[in-house]
């Protein structure tokens, strides 16, 4: 592992208030949809956090399709879990263990247009299903900025008192996801937090990824979404596992991103500098953008560890070194809500 790698490691370790809030948490981290972008490293994180904790014989479990083995092997070498099943198939959900404390991360986003009924069962049907086999347990449900309505760039973005608008079927659904899980902690008392979460950034993906690698390809940067919200995943995931100590019901609602509201041209032309690259651009600004006010989640947790400089600077080492990426999209420019 060379430096850079090293370097990205760090920034993915538990923090000392991980470590203290991992302690006070009971039994056994049940996380359903482990194999998406984020679900690895927080199953991680999480066995990090309870071993630094003493807590060894407490379980991290991931549940996923896991249609690579090598994903599933590598989560097993880090001492967690893994259970191969199709939440939707009902004799895979009915084997799943109990568990004390629930983080439910599977869902469907790309690929929803042509798929809609599929990306309906998955982001509100399965809620249900799930809801009701652990309805004794406390459960982080993982949702997205996306139910909100577009701000005013002034505003510093959506607070959690906004009332969702959301735009295109992804979001509906997510919304979907969000009012049933809310049902089912109104009606069994189960301790739940809603975690609005937009955009996870990694040296690998993300909104930062992206505008990067355009910028280094010189290929024109979309400004019709002109400023955005970005958040660390290593922060993210930690933030995440913390709110196992502040769910309850009815659900919390919880945004979780950067505290910044950061311009796209700014950070194209960031990444320029670090480059040697001007950047190409397209559009114009509009005077509203997805924007999400994460006040309340730093109130809870701190600030994020890793602040935005330090993040364009490693990722910007990590595409110069040509490091590995994964082909996954956000698509933060979509304005149609089409997915």
């Amino acid at each position: 592992m060379d430096q850079l790698e090293l370097k990205y490691k760090e920034t993915l370790a538990p923090s000392k208030q991980l470590i203290a809030d991992m302690a006070q948490t009971q039994g056994d981290i049940l996380i359903l949809g482990v194999a998406g972008k984020m679900g690895p490293s927080l199953a991680i994180l999480a066995r990090q956090a309870l071993d630094a904790a003493g807590l060894y014989d407490r379980k991290v479990i991931g549940v996923a399709r896991f249609s690579t083995i090598k994903l599933k092997e590598m989560l097993e070498s880090a001492g967690v879990i893994t259970l191969r099943a199709d939440l939707l198939n009902e004799a895979d959900l009915a084997s799943l263990p109990n568990a004390k404390n629930i983080i439910f991360m599977a869902g469907q986003k790309f690929g929803t247009t042509g798929k809609e009924s599929f990306t309906w069962a998955m982001n509100s049907y399965l809620p249900g299903r799930i809801a009701e086999k652990y309805k004794e347990s406390r459960i982080v449900v993982f949702s997205s900025g996306n139910i909100y309505p577009f701000t005013p760039i002034c505003y510093g973005g959506a607070c959690e008192r906004v009332t969702p608008e959301p735009i295109g079927e992804y979001a509906q659904s997510c919304l979907g996801r969000e009012r049933i899980f809310q049902y089912h902690s109104d009606k069994y008392q189960t301790p739940m937090l809603i975690y609005r979460l937009n955009y996870a950034n990694d040296v690998s993906y993300g909104v930062l990824v992206e505008i990067a690698k355009s910028v280094i390809e010189s290929r024109p940067i979309d400004l019709s979404m002109g400023n955005v919200n970005v958040i660390w995943q290593g922060d993210a995931n930690e933030y995440a596992l913390r709110s196992l100590l502040h769910c309850e019901s009815p659900a919390r609602l919880l945004n979780i991103t950067g505290p910044e509201t950061t311009s796209v041209r700014w950070l194209a032309e960031e990444f320029g500098r670090l480059f040697e690259k001007v950047p190409v651009f397209s559009g114009e600004e509009k005077t509203t953008a997805l924007l999400n006010n994460a006040a309340e989640s730093f109130e809870l947790f701190g600030y994020p560890k890793l602040p935005l400089k330090l993040m364009i600077k490693l990722i910007a080492e990590w595409i110069i070194q040509q490091k590995p990426m994964l082909d996954k999209p956000t698509h933060f420019q979509e304005r149609e809500g089409k997915f």
